[in-house]
């Protein structure tokens, strides 16, 4: 038991730190960003404040919101808010100035891939839904519309709000959204844990069924996990 907890423990900030790595890498492309980070980064723009920053503030709200909607955040769901931002802003502040395509689009590819491995393995930890995610699944309770159409909703505003704000969207946001679904579900099975005894599930309640993202960084919701999930 002690073992499957250090093991969970480890995929889950292993994980948001490798996922705000990969948003640094979607930065760096210039290619064209998730969702969630075109507004953090239009957000960025307008405020002065990094990126990262405002992306520990901007989940830091949408996690108030889980309170109308009765939502109830895990470990993994405040770990998601804090870690995410420190490990983009710290990634950023390591990479070098990409130039050129070739090495631009090989970046964004590279960050997407690192983006799913990263899904999986922060979801496959279990210990909640990023808050983004959360946000997702509780309005589709509140309004009895499905979670895909609730997303796609709150993406599309949170895209326009953040290009408007000068937030870059490009070939990479395309690329990113037609990928991570099939990406975050294969290492949802590669990072799978140990089934867990009776007793240990029944004191676990279940994750409810997400779509992928993704920071939240929601990561920026998550798919629903192979038979037998993906934070933002």
């Amino acid at each position: 038991m002690g073992f499957l907890l250090g093991r969970r423990l480890l995929q889950l900030y292993a994980g948001l730190a490798l996922y705000g790595a990969s948003s640094a890498l979607l930065v760096e492309s210039g290619l064209g960003l998730e969702p969630w980070n075109v507004l953090h980064q239009g957000l960025a723009e307008l405020t002065g404040y990094s990126i990262g920053v405002v992306s520990i503030i901007a989940g830091a709200l949408v996690l108030l919101l889980w309170i109308p909607l009765r939502q109830r955040p895990g470990l993994g769901t405040v770990s998601n808010v804090i870690v995410v931002g420190v490990a983009m802003d710290g990634a950023l502040a390591l990479l070098p100035d990409i130039h050129g395509l070739v090495a631009r689009g090989a970046v964004l590819v590279g960050g997407i891939v690192l983006n799913g491995a990263a899904t999986g393995l922060y979801i496959a930890a279990r210990f909640g839904p990023g808050p983004r995610d959360g946000l997702m699944t509780g309005l589709h309770q509140l309004t009895g519309r499905s979670i895909r159409l609730m997303r796609t909703s709150v993406e599309v505003v949170v895209v326009v709000t953040g290009l408007a704000l000068g937030g870059t969207v490009g070939f990479g946001t395309l690329l990113y959204a037609l990928s991570i679904g099939p990406l975050a579900q294969f290492f949802l099975r590669v990072f799978a844990l140990p089934a867990r005894p009776a007793r240990d599930t029944a004191a676990q309640p279940p994750l409810p069924p997400h779509e992928v993202p993704g920071p939240d960084t929601c990561p920026r919701a998550h798919p629903t996990p192979p038979p037998a999930d993906p934070t933002c």
